[in-house]
């Protein structure tokens, strides 16, 4: 799980301990942050509420230097740390039904787990939905296997991938971050919705 437990020999079964403790101060802060609320959620399609794409760039960015600078130190071998396996097809798909399901639903799947936390009723129908999808999927994975393995890419980085050095690569998010704030802003203040935003 991280360096701490690898350092002083602790037992492997703390990971799971600590892994508990991050995800329940994760939900406790996407709650804090207003995040179990759809409207809030919704607001960055329409513009007028982009904090969620400010909060996930700010944690990319932190958790990227964070592991580069725990790298450098000698304290996470970064070959270690699990990439995704990147199949093209289910990538693209998958995308358009998770965007469709977070325009429509107005949440995404963790903070769908935190407004059903607090026993919102559209997070309860969301979650419905969801474990609907996952059902079908198993059902259906027979029929769909070929697509949903196409295209199949193995793990990949970015920064492997376009042929630049981890530390470019972060340069370049940060600064991707700094104009997407940038136009966050203008659009914000284009598309205010005080009328919504009011009641978040």
């Amino acid at each position: 799980m991280g360096p701490i437990v690898t350092l002083a020999g602790l037992p492997e079964w703390i990971d799971l301990l600590i892994a508990l403790a991050i995800g329940i101060g994760f939900g406790f802060a996407l709650e804090q942050a207003g995040f179990s609320s759809s409207r809030k959620l919704a607001g960055m399609f329409y513009g007028y509420d982009t904090t969620v794409i400010k909060v996930f760039f700010t944690a990319a960015i932190v958790a990227l230097v964070g592991s580069q600078f725990l790298s450098y130190f000698g304290l996470l071998d970064l070959n270690l740390v699990f990439v995704n396996e990147f199949y093209v097809s289910a990538a693209i798909i998958g995308g358009i039904i998770m965007g469709a399901g977070f325009i429509m639903g107005g949440f995404c799947p963790g903070t769908g787990l935190s407004a059903l936390s607090i026993g919102k009723i559209d997070a309860m129908v969301y979650a419905a939905g969801g474990l609907t999808g996952a059902f079908l999927f198993a059902e259906t994975y027979p029929y769909i296997q070929n697509l949903a393995n196409g295209h199949y890419k193995g793990p990949v980085r970015i920064d492997e991938a376009l042929g630049i050095s981890p530390g470019f690569f972060t340069f370049l998010l940060i600064a991707a971050a700094a104009l997407m704030f940038w136009i966050a802003e203008i659009a914000e203040k284009k598309f205010a919705r005080p009328d919504i935003t009011d009641k978040i």
